[in-house]
């Protein structure tokens, strides 16, 4: 979305305050001199997944959340001040922040969609306090997102817009921006033989690395008629040399990729079973997959965006547990589903590759539920226009 409004609004300043994390995922956009990170940032223990449970908040608390927020919140009240517009993105904290500032804000509510509790069984607590609201948003959020200095409220999907517009929000659904960037193109005939799975494990340490053995091993656990193809796309961790290792420990051997153009960093076999790794490949490689496993958020969603279905499989977390797993299953109407154990996961991922009727049907679900492409330009024009005059 911000590589839009640059496109654009080349000429316009644009400031980037990560308030989790240190932002690595606006490295290039910084690295080309366009976009400027600003204010105090540090890696938290919980990987910004505090509400996910008590032990994360106490470990976020103890490496100081608190006074890394006071620091960002008193930058934000130097920014209002100046006339800078702010757009908030995410959920309470970057939009409690924005209304704070005293400037016009807008506020683009990525996380949180009403097909959460609107879908599935529906009997969790949580599920009946949404409804009882109405809103998987909360009456205070209401009441940020309804100020009188904020100009624009965007929803990821138009039933979430349409829940908070009865409660006197003027949200808008201009599309999902997730489902931007990523590339359809046909399989590489050097792995159309094979049956295709992409693994995606996360990118918090160490947690995506016990998840990439976890996801591995039941790959591996398939029964193999046909050599299976193991696509593993990571970012910027886990870092190559752990990666390695313990692909060397469940006993795969090195090897040249079978093509170039597959882009993989490197390529390990194991009798019928082939092992690409790709740093930063996800865009590319996706569309070839039948199936995913996963322990990821966002790039699960753009998987299954891409009508491929997933299986996801929780663990210890901080982020990837039982709860995020389920409630990701039920956004996504069942396009990834959460297997409570490796063996289960194995027996799923089988019957998916086996079924191609069903990988269609849940893969349709999941394109229904993301969106189409196009909603980072729609977002864009929405941020200028109004806020700026563009």
């Amino acid at each position: 979305m911000i590589e839009a409004v640059h496109r654009r609004a080349p000429k316009l300043s644009i400031n980037v305050l990560p308030l989790v994390g240190q932002g690595r995922a606006f490295d290039t956009a910084v690295e080309q001199g366009w976009l400027h990170r600003i204010g105090p940032s540090a890696a938290l223990p919980s990987g910004g997944f505090s509400n996910q449970s008590l032990r994360g908040l106490l470990a976020d608390l103890s490496a100081g959340l608190p006074l890394l927020s006071w620091q960002q919140w008193l930058l934000v009240r130097r920014l209002g001040r100046g006339d800078t517009t702010v757009i908030a993105v995410g959920d309470l904290l970057p939009l409690l922040m924005a209304w704070s500032s005293g400037s016009n804000f807008g506020f683009i509510g990525t996380p949180k969609s009403d097909y959460t509790w609107r879908s599935g069984p529906g009997q969790a607590f949580s599920d009946r306090y949404h409804r009882l609201k109405g809103s998987e948003w909360d009456p205070w959020e209401w009441r940020l997102m309804q100020s009188a200095r904020c100009r624009l409220v965007a929803m990821r999907d138009r039933l979430t817009a349409r829940g908070l517009r009865r409660k006197g929000v003027k949200a808008l659904a201009p599309g999902n921006p997730m489902m931007d960037g990523l590339e359809i193109s046909p399989v590489p005939h050097a792995l159309q033989r094979c049956r295709r799975v992409l693994l995606l494990c996360g990118s918090r340490m160490p947690e995506a690395h016990r998840n990439f053995l976890r996801l591995t091993r039941a790959v591996l656990a398939l029964p193999a008629p046909v050599p299976v193809a193991l696509l593993v796309a990571v970012g910027n961790q886990p870092d190559a040399a752990r990666l390695n290792t313990t692909l060397a420990d469940l006993g795969f051997r090195q090897s040249l990729p079978p093509s170039e153009a597959l882009g993989a960093e490197s390529c390990w076999v194991r009798g019928a079973h082939l092992v690409l790794i790709g740093r930063g490949c996800f865009a590319s490689w996706a569309s070839w997959a039948e199936a995913g496993v996963a322990t990821a958020g966002t790039a699960t969603e753009q998987l299954v965006g891409l009508g491929i279905p997933a299986l996801s499989l929780p663990g210890a977390g901080p982020q990837f547990k039982r709860s995020f797993a389920q409630r990701q299953s039920r956004l996504l109407g069942g396009a990834v589903r959460a297997c409570p154990s490796e063996a289960v996961l194995v027996d799923q991922l089988n019957q998916l590759l086996t079924d191609a009727a069903s990988r269609t049907k849940l893969g349709a679900i999941g394109t229904r539920r993301m969106g189409p492409s196009g909603g980072s330009d729609r977002l864009a024009e929405l941020i200028l226009k109004p806020l700026h005059g563009y």
